[in-house]
């Protein structure tokens, strides 16, 4: 780890990089700063926090745009189809009762997919150094 000294002359230990993409990519789905870990990434729902307070990785370079909805959407899809399978194969259902079920779930699963996709998103740019992120690793002994 690294060290540097704070206002007050103490020494603060800097939070090790993270070693493999599954370790940002787990960071970061819990909406935590993908280098650190330290410090949440968003500062509301689906805006991240201009830069992280614990390491001060600028997040200003990050162009997630429409990917984590597509994400969202095809991931609700095909946890959905199986369901759609089932409820019109197996129980004699209108389409309106079908559509009332279906449609708050969908609407449920795809915004409560919606920020740890763009986590997941911001994470795999930054630790690929896309955008203007500087590609970072930790030093290898």
């Amino acid at each position: 780890m690294s060290e540097s000294a704070n206002h007050q002359g103490q020494i603060a230990r800097a939070p090790a990089l993270p070693a493999t993409f599954r370790a940002v990519l787990a960071r970061a789905l819990r909406g935590r700063c993908p280098r650190c870990g330290e410090a949440r990434l968003f500062a509301r729902w689906l805006k991240p926090e201009p830069a992280c307070p614990a390491c001060g990785q600028d997040w200003s370079h990050q162009r997630a745009d429409d990917f984590p909805a597509y994400i969202a959407i095809l991931v609700t899809g095909h946890l959905l189809a199986p369901v759609i399978i089932a409820m019109v194969a197996d129980f004699d259902l209108s389409p309106a009762a079908v559509a009332a079920i279906l449609l708050p779930s969908a609407v449920v699963m795809m915004l409560a997919m919606l920020q740890p996709a763009k986590g997941g998103v911001i994470a795999a740019q930054w630790w690929h150094g896309l955008n203007g992120f500087t590609r970072e690793r930790p030093p290898v002994s």
